[in-house]
């Protein structure tokens, strides 16, 4: 399987590891590698650290609240994680493209990844595609890959509970 760095994958991968932050270094490599990833060099504690790192300036972005912040910080991960697009054939899986440096360390890779697939994401889609979910007790982040992109929920369960707790506060109105 391609992992689509540059898009949707990239940006529900972000998310994944916002929502359950990993705790060790081979936790995330392992998460990355599930989710489709090629890593090309051993993973070191200073890959976590940075990919952590990451994951905070990313968090900032899903929590703007209007889409002009937004792509601000965006454009400043971009910023920090540029590098030459190229075309590759790692893994020996294929030609694609990446904008990153080959034999990047995964902190590293992580910070390119999810700055130019979440920037690609909130370009294609829309800059509110990109949001926690709206039952107030749920702090899950999502990317909104839905045809009409008015995704509010994380999932059907918080979409089901909201649903049962609207309908209770109108029971005890009326």
């Amino acid at each position: 399987m391609h992992l689509n760095p540059y898009g949707e994958d990239a940006v529900n991968l972000a998310a994944d590891l916002a929502n359950r932050r990993p705790a060790s270094a081979e936790e995330l490599a392992d998460r990355c590698r599930a989710a489709g990833l090629v890593l090309e060099r051993p993973v070191a504690p200073e890959d976590l650290d940075h990919a952590l790192a990451a994951l905070d300036a990313w968090e900032e972005a899903v929590d703007a609240t209007d889409g002009r912040t937004r792509a601000e910080l965006v454009n400043r991960m971009l910023a920090a994680a540029a590098a030459h697009p190229r075309l590759t054939d790692h893994g020996g899986d294929g030609w694609h493209l990446h904008y990153r440096d080959d034999q990047q360390p995964l902190g590293s890779l992580l910070f390119s990844l999810i700055s130019v697939g979440t920037a690609l994401h909130l370009a294609g889609r829309g800059m509110h595609r990109l949001r926690r979910c709206a039952v107030t007790e749920c702090t899950t982040i999502f990317a909104d890959t839905s045809r009409t992109g008015r995704q509010r929920y994380c999932s059907q369960r918080c979409a089901n509970r909201d649903a049962v707790r609207r309908h209770r506060a109108r029971a005890v109105r009326g």
